[in-house]
């Protein structure tokens, strides 16, 4: 029997802009440019941010303020709805549920796993808290023990052992040194080599 596919999608980057860029942009605090495009290690990354923003006294509404006037990337909505058409979709990110709520609500609520900030009364974040340590690949796992044939998309190095896990792996605008390091993930760059990336992993429609 066939078994039905299962895309599994990074947030940022694949459907919307990275967060952090635009709140280092909107802010003018250019340490917070750095993504885990450019740190592998997700914990050194998250502590250097948390530092950063005690720093500058910038708090959760400063940040959802930022979050707030953004939108998904051009294509983005169709090429999700495409998909959604011909097979189940979740979202696996590191972003987080206070981040998350006005780009999942323009992408039309899709299935979000993501970690959760710890927040005091002044809006000042304190910590952050995942939601299990490698989600990402535990997910994929999960739900290939749920008999589902998982497509994965990323572009960070965070995602790498997502789309390792995963019957097929799809890089997605990802740097040139994450295409260096992990020549084994085809390359998409466009909604419409994603789309088709899709259609030979996972046998979907055109």
């Amino acid at each position: 029997m066939t078994r039905p596919v299962m895309a599994c999608l990074d947030l940022e980057g694949v459907l919307v802009p990275e967060i952090w860029i635009n709140v280092a942009e909107a802010t003018g605090i250019g340490e917070l440019r750095l993504t885990t495009r450019d740190i592998a290690d997700y914990d050194l990354l998250m502590k250097r941010r948390l530092g950063i923003l005690d720093r500058h006294h910038l708090r959760l509404p400063d940040i959802q303020a930022v979050i707030g006037k953004m939108a998904p990337l051009e294509g983005a909505m169709e090429f999700l709805g495409w998909l959604r058409e011909r097979c189940q979709v979740i979202i696996l990110s590191d972003t987080f549920d206070q981040f998350a709520h006005p780009l999942m609500k323009q992408l039309g609520w899709p299935t979000l796993f993501c970690n959760t900030l710890e927040v005091d009364q002044s809006g000042r974040i304190t910590n952050y808290h995942l939601r299990l340590p490698e989600q990402k690949r535990q997910s994929v796992t999960a739900l290939k023990s749920l008999r589902f044939n998982v497509v994965a998309v990323g572009d960070s190095y965070n995602d790498t052992s997502m789309l390792a896990e995963a019957e097929a792996g799809i890089l997605f605008r990802p740097p040139d040194t994450i295409i260096k390091e992990f020549p084994q993930f085809p390359v998409t760059r466009t909604y419409p080599e994603l789309k088709a990336a899709f259609c030979h992993a996972g046998g979907l429609r055109p």
